[in-house]
């Protein structure tokens, strides 16, 4: 167990994402958690005595003595989020909240995301399709950064639906990120 992050105590009872499954998993008062990374508005805990890593989203935050900010959408998925137009900008403003819990640059800028269609929907709304890769094949990782981007994108007035699928062709290499990611990586 790293000595570098304090240990925290859950304060309540929380729902969490177990990484990489992406399986939701309570996670009870008093568990004691140390955060390893907190980007995009959610925070990467390890619980202490099991080893295991949990996506904690923000709207817990406050259960790891952190302020809950003020999300700019609801976090679930709505059947009446068809009010306004939908402005395909603010889908990739989301995507670059979505992050890898190992790796310190949102996965638009890592090069992941491949596609994004919008197609609307009979009776209002629309569907966002979403095409993106992982780093490397054996990566544990995609259920768990596709389960956040689906939840993320369905934060965005006018989306009723997502769908994003972990697609392995072309093979993702290093030139595919950004200026702004290989910045933060120290690849410049």
């Amino acid at each position: 167990m790293s000595t570098d992050s304090p240990v925290i105590t859950l304060s309540r009872d929380i729902e969490a994402i177990q990484i990489p499954s992406g399986l939701a998993k309570k996670l009870p008062k008093g568990t004691p958690v140390i955060v390893t990374q907190a980007l995009g508005g959610t925070y990467t805990v390890v619980v202490e005595h099991s080893a295991g890593l949990y996506r904690v989203l923000a709207q817990d935050a406050d259960a790891l003595g952190k302020a809950v900010a003020a999300p700019a959408a609801s976090n679930g998925a709505s059947s009446a989020k068809t009010e306004g137009p939908l402005e395909e900008e603010a889908i990739w403003q989301q995507l670059k909240t979505c992050y890898d819990p190992e790796i310190p640059v949102n996965i638009v800028d890592l090069g992941l995301i491949y596609s994004l269609e919008i197609k609307p929907q009979e009776g209002g709304g629309n569907l966002v399709e979403v095409k993106m890769t992982l780093t490397a094949p054996g990566c544990g990782m995609g259920p768990s950064i596709a389960s956040d981007a689906q939840r993320k994108i369905l934060t965005v007035p006018g989306v009723t639906d997502a769908q994003v699928d972990v697609v392995w062709d072309p093979p993702w290499s290093a030139e595919r990120i950004s200026p702004e990611g290989k910045s933060k990586l120290g690849m410049v």
